[in-house]
């Protein structure tokens, strides 16, 4: 592990949603790179659970760059159904990873498992993984996690992934109709970032 600061990182992904809220969350004297800067595909994710995958992705990034790597790994998980999509929330969307059609299966999966499950509370959560690793080794891996519940209808045109179906608890709006600085400082990356930020 490195011990002097780290004064260049680069940032483990290829969703340009995970890229944008990262890098606000970081300090401003360090040099960041993404994984477009070197234009390499995200590995094999087959870990079974959002550490695994994370440490997966710092890795192998790093491996290829020779850069300290922050990787992410996150998803939903919806109590009603057995905690999915959760390390899948990103598969739920296609081989395109298209939110849109990956709402439109949570949506039928509750009508599958419950035709009346809208007079219900859907109890979910959003969980980040967050890892830091330098070549093979592991620096360090936090979870953050939010609770909440599912929206009735998607609302909200703001944020990514699920963020238009989901409720954080104690407010009435989705992190989709959220400005960005306020979901930023209740969210599950925050949440993980502020464990992790001692070692940066």
């Amino acid at each position: 592990m490195p011990k002097q600061k780290i004064y260049k990182l680069l940032i483990g992904t290829n969703n340009k949603g995970k890229l944008r809220e990262i890098k606000r969350l970081l300090p401003k004297n360090i040099k960041i790179y993404s994984t477009s800067d070197f234009n390499i595909k995200s590995p094999n994710e087959n870990g079974k659970t959002f550490k695994e995958n994370s440490l997966i992705k710092s890795k192998y990034f790093s491996k290829k760059t020779g850069l300290i790597c922050l990787a992410d790994d996150s998803g939903l998980e919806i109590d009603f159904l057995a905690k999915s999509p959760g390390i899948f929330s990103a598969r739920w969307g296609g081989k395109n990873g298209d939110f849109s059609k990956a709402i439109k299966r949570v949506y039928k999966e509750l009508n599958k498992k419950d035709k009346n499950w809208k007079n219900k509370k859907i109890t979910a959560r959003f969980i980040c993984a967050l890892s830091i690793s330098y070549l093979d080794k592991e620096i360090a891996c936090v979870l953050g996690k939010i609770e909440g519940k599912i929206s009735l209808k998607p609302k909200g045109k703001r944020g990514f992934g699920y963020d238009p179906i989901f409720i954080p608890k104690n407010r009435k709006i989705t992190f989709g109709q959220m400005a960005p600085h306020q979901k930023q400082k209740i969210d599950h990356r925050y949440k993980a970032f502020k464990k992790i930020k001692k070692f940066l």
